[in-house]
């Protein structure tokens, strides 16, 4: 029979694994995948840690193989099937974009616009939702809006119909379509327009295999200079959004100024780019006249 091993040893051995690998932050990571085949949280896993507790033999036959794909740098989101984003836990997996911290703070820049519109039911649109992430923290957090959300990938659908279902919330609507056709019925109607779109520059490879190698290409890759979804999403904007309308855009950290002179040349007043909590430009933001 196989040595029965204490959790803390398991963290220790899957940690120095997961280092060897180059994963940036190993301990958590071996935190995560230990708390998921205990079906337990990263604090559950920490504690049962410090009491010297054993690992049962079917956990540790599980993480033995999950172990071995995060080494291969397979997203630790894919290996456990959820992602945190803001107070929601999301359904990912392979074929959508795993929305990553930074995009919580687009979404807050989204949820403050959207606070802030003198309405009992204002209108708010996330173009190419993927997980869903931003829209459905519009909806769960500004509960008298209506959020519809667009996207046009087979593959990501499936995790977004998910995730709506999964979150419940009924102020969703969710349709299968391309950005540039979205929602014709709202015209002039929307008061957010919100969007992570793919910014990636086509012949800018991404640094970590986790994203070279597994997030959809159609999520990552925005044209010869990242930003063909952008200048689309500055005209559905101005279609969609009433005058005063804000837009909300994620882009990359070098991408800022580009993206103002995009917006404003459409037509779009005070575009300002804003910072994520590490400093780097992430988000510009715009008004529509």
């Amino acid at each position: 029979a196989p040595a029965v091993v204490s959790v803390d040893q398991t963290l220790r051995d899957t940690a120095t694994r997961l280092a060897a690998a180059g994963i940036g932050d190993p301990r958590v990571d071996a935190e995560l995948l230990v708390a998921h085949v205990l079906d337990t949280s990263r604090g559950g896993v920490q504690a049962a840690a410090i009491r010297g507790d054993r690992m049962p033999p079917a956990a540790a036959a599980a993480l033995a193989p999950l172990v071995d794909r995060r080494c291969a740098r397979e997203p630790l989101q894919h290996l456990t099937g959820t992602a945190p984003f803001r107070s929601l836990e999301l359904a990912v997996g392979p074929g959508v974009f795993v929305p990553r911290p930074e995009t919580e703070m687009v979404a807050q820049l989204a949820i403050d616009a959207l606070r802030a519109v003198a309405s009992d039911a204002p209108i708010a649109v996330d173009l190419g939702t993927g997980s869903g992430a931003i829209a459905l923290a519009m909806a769960t957090e500004v509960p008298h809006s209506r959020v519809f959300a667009a996207e046009n990938s087979v593959d990501a659908f499936v995790w977004t119909r998910q995730n709506v279902d999964r979150v419940g919330a009924g102020n969703v609507t969710l349709a299968f379509i391309d950005l540039a056709d979205a929602f014709g019925e709202l015209d002039g109607t929307v008061s957010v327009v919100a969007s992570n779109p793919p910014y990636v520059p086509d012949d800018a490879i991404p640094r970590d295999p986790e994203v070279r190698l597994f997030d959809p290409p159609a999520a990552l890759y925005g044209g010869p200079d990242g930003l063909d979804a952008v200048r689309q999403l500055s005209r559905v904007g101005l279609r969609l959004g009433h005058p005063g309308a804000t837009i909300v855009i994620e882009h990359g950290e070098w991408q800022g100024a580009a993206i103002r002179e995009i917006l404003t040349n459409d037509g779009w007043r005070s575009a300002a780019t804003h910072p994520d909590l590490t400093r780097r430009d992430r988000a510009t933001t715009a008004i529509r006249p």
